[in-house]
């Protein structure tokens, strides 16, 4: 019998959190859809592995046989996968890169150019990701170093180094009231219907609402999207307006649209972000630090 690596790893994050709730939050996913996976384990291996109740999640009997088990097989699989992809990488002289929608912005091209000009021969393969991966395949080990927004679900599992910061805007309909203003506040924006990324995304979508920063008032949904082509397709519709970089007014302008300055709301960081097993692999740190020199305002701090 075969059990997807995905179910152990749901499986031990509830069996550590004791809750569905806060385990949910921590993968990144909806407690719905967490539930199901922790099911579909519970009929492929024919044993319950909880019993559950309104204090939380508590492990059956075959539920901590098969825990204590569960951490040194995740660990054995994810460094073979490591090192049977950085061989090959290795081999064709390859460094794959994750990244979410415009990566380091204009910083981008430098790094890649002095990252070529440290390592002759190699090739960086940028990787976009959706919105759905915050990580940009970094955490499933896809790729062997994102450049990421900060902060994000899974970073202490991870290497991060902020590269810099700039601040979140707001994108609206261009014949929308509030965009002929210079600045908006965002308490102007609370009962406006936002464009979000969808549900399952959890903290990366309250992230983006900025919904701790609403002193408690509710949020507006207007439209879930999953990729800049929809978000943008949304926002000029008129169905929501949304929180983005400031550097969507280069790299996203389209007719339609307009990008405004936000106060009141807390900036967005970019940073270059790798797993801790590679803290010894000379080609990703080379890549870092090809990131660090190239960062326009220096870097901040680590963190694992």
């Amino acid at each position: 019998m075969d059990v997807d690596t995905r179910l152990l790893r749901y499986f031990a994050t509830v069996a550590e959190e004791g809750s569905l709730t806060r385990a949910a939050e921590r993968l990144f996913v909806s407690q719905p859809a967490l539930t199901k996976q922790i099911r579909q384990l519970e009929t492929q291996l024919g044993v319950p592995l909880f019993t559950r109740s309104r204090a939380g999640m508590a492990l059956t009997e075959p539920g901590r046989a098969l825990l204590a088990r569960v951490p040194a097989l995740l660990a054995d699989w994810d460094r073979a996968l490591r090192e049977t992809k950085s061989t090959a990488d290795r081999a064709a002289r390859v460094l794959r890169v994750g990244f979410m929608a415009s990566a380091a912005n204009e910083t981008t091209q430098r790094i890649i150019a002095e990252f070529a000009r440290r390592r002759p021969g190699w090739r960086v393969d940028m990787r976009q990701a959706s919105w759905s991966d915050p990580t940009a395949g970094l955490a499933d080990g896809d790729v062997d170093a994102a450049l990421l927004r900060v902060p994000f679900p899974g970073r202490e599992n991870l290497r991060v180094e902020v590269l810099f910061a700039e601040p979140r805007w707001i994108a609206l309909p261009a014949a929308h009231p509030l965009a002929a203003r210079d600045v908006i506040p965002f308490r102007d924006l609370w009962d406006e219907p936002f464009v979000a990324a969808p549900p399952e995304t959890g903290w990366w979508r309250e992230y983006w609402l900025a919904a701790d920063e609403r002193e408690g008032h509710p949020v507006r949904i207007g439209a879930v999207t999953d990729q800049p082509d929809a978000w943008l397709s949304a926002i000029a519709n008129g169905y929501g307006i949304a929180l983005t970089p400031e550097s969507s007014a280069r790299f996203y302008a389209r007719p339609g649209i307009t990008y405004r300055p936000v106060s009141g709301v807390s900036p967005s960081r970019v940073g270059i972000a790798w797993a801790p097993a590679d803290d010894a692999n000379p080609v990703v740190q080379d890549f870092v630090r090809c990131c660090l020199d190239s960062a326009p305002t220096g870097a901040g701090e680590t963190t694992a």
